[in-house]
């Protein structure tokens, strides 16, 4: 069975000194293709990558929201069809078990003498990845609504749970809740955000074997399902580009969002002044009288694929550290939009949910090699209990049954 010893981030959360200026990126040639996520920040590192293109550099970028289904499938190939693939502490597992990513000890010791020890994200002694910006969810809220009701933003999802009833029976809004929980993907990872505050683990200690049929695991779904109900009916297609867009039309007074999106919350276009001037961001909630909240910490950062020329690979190095250059939050609206692992960043109130759930203690996502298998298992199983369809119990069994099926498969399991 693999292991990994990991060594990221020890401190993300500390405002560094001044930026520099924007380097020439210093590429002769080579090809550079990068799949990635779709929210600003992404976007942004994207733009400052595809600055590099010249004649003789090309640069591609692929920003969606289904790059976890297509980045480890394009870079499998000989040579990969994505140079780099920008991803989390949860994503990078699939391309590190697959082994499609290279270390990056040589270019960094040639090319990256001014990135910051907290950026190089080393997996069992070598730097795997280089991140730009730590994540979580946390609470946004509607702050007038809850002034007119006389009650404070919620620390706990039992205190979210009272409001949104409040809200409800006042007739102000019929569904006061949102959340990403499209099945799949989101709805497993809001499950490990409360399966973790309830005190949950993932896995029995040192061990590949599953441990989420359980009190924690149980708890963890009852109270997902008592959410659901002051949900949007459609909640199960609801991914956090649907949920904020319920947010943004004034459908919803109460989520559990990325950080990383709490800056451009309401500046796009059609949203109402009074979802612009209620708008508010606090850290993230505890569950069931306990102090950890449920949410996992994140980073977010950036790799290069083992399949490509070694040109290519120094060109997309220097493309994409291009892109996280320090200059960028010279530009007030790009600083806000990240909690950014870059030299010079200064925290923004954008940034107050990411930095409340560092100080509060905040679970970082397991970044383990068979967790990724264990969130599919969890993305695929629950949607049934969610409708109704069968009892927590059996859902739980359900995952277990699946994630062991695959953990054999892969050889983490006998």
């Amino acid at each position: 069975m693999k292991h990994w010893k990991t060594s990221a981030l020890a401190t993300a959360f500390v405002a560094i000194g001044a930026s520099t200026a924007y380097a020439e990126c210093g590429i002769s040639e080579g090809r550079v293709s990068v799949v990635g996520n779709e929210f600003p920040a992404i976007q942004t590192v994207g733009a400052g990558a595809q600055a590099c293109a010249s004649g003789s550099v090309t640069v591609d970028t692929n920003l969606t929201a289904d790059h976890q289904k297509i980045n480890l499938a394009g870079m499998q190939g000989d040579p990969a069809e994505y140079t780099s693939a920008i991803i989390a502490n949860s994503s990078i597992v699939a391309l590190m078990n697959e082994d499609v990513i290279r270390p990056l000890d040589d270019l960094v010791a040639k090319h990256g003498g001014d990135l910051q020890k907290n950026q190089l994200i080393t997996i069992n002694g070598k730097i795997m990845a280089v991140a730009f910006m730590a994540n979580a969810q946390h609470l946004m809220y509607r702050k007038d609504i809850l002034a007119d009701l006389g009650v404070e933003p919620p620390k706990t999802y039992e205190e979210m749970l009272d409001i949104a009833e409040m809200i409800r029976s006042k007739g102000i809004m019929e569904n006061p809740v949102g959340g990403a929980y499209a099945a799949g993907w989101n709805l497993a990872q809001e499950f490990n955000n409360m399966f973790l505050g309830y005190g949950g683990s993932h896995f029995k200690p040192g061990t590949a074997e599953p441990s989420v049929n359980s009190e924690a695991g149980v708890n963890a779904l009852n109270m997902m399902k008592a959410l659901s109900g002051y949900m949007n009916p459609d909640f199960l297609t609801h991914d956090s580009n649907a949920t904020n867009a319920e947010y943004r039309a004034g459908n919803i007074a109460l989520l559990n969002m990325w950080g990383s999106r709490a800056a451009t919350q309401t500046t796009t276009d059609g949203v109402t002044d009074a979802v612009k001037n209620g708008h508010a961001v606090a850290g993230p909630m505890t569950v069931g009288g306990g102090s950890t909240p449920a949410s996992t910490l994140w980073w977010d950062g950036w790799t290069v694929a083992k399949n490509i020329s070694d040109a290519d690979a120094e060109a997309t190095f220097l493309a994409m550290k291009n892109g996280i250059d320090p200059s960028i939050l010279s530009d007030e609206e790009t600083a806000k939009q990240a909690v950014w692992l870059i030299d010079g960043y200064q925290p923004t109130d954008a940034a107050v949910g990411v930095f409340e759930a560092a100080k509060m203690g905040t679970i970082p996502y397991p970044m383990l090699p068979y967790m990724g298998l264990m969130h599919t298992a969890l993305g695929n199983e629950l949607a049934d209990f969610m409708q109704g369809k069968e009892s927590a119990e059996q859902a739980l069994a359900d995952v277990e049954a699946a994630y062991i099926t695959a953990a054999k498969e892969k050889g983490f399991l006998n």
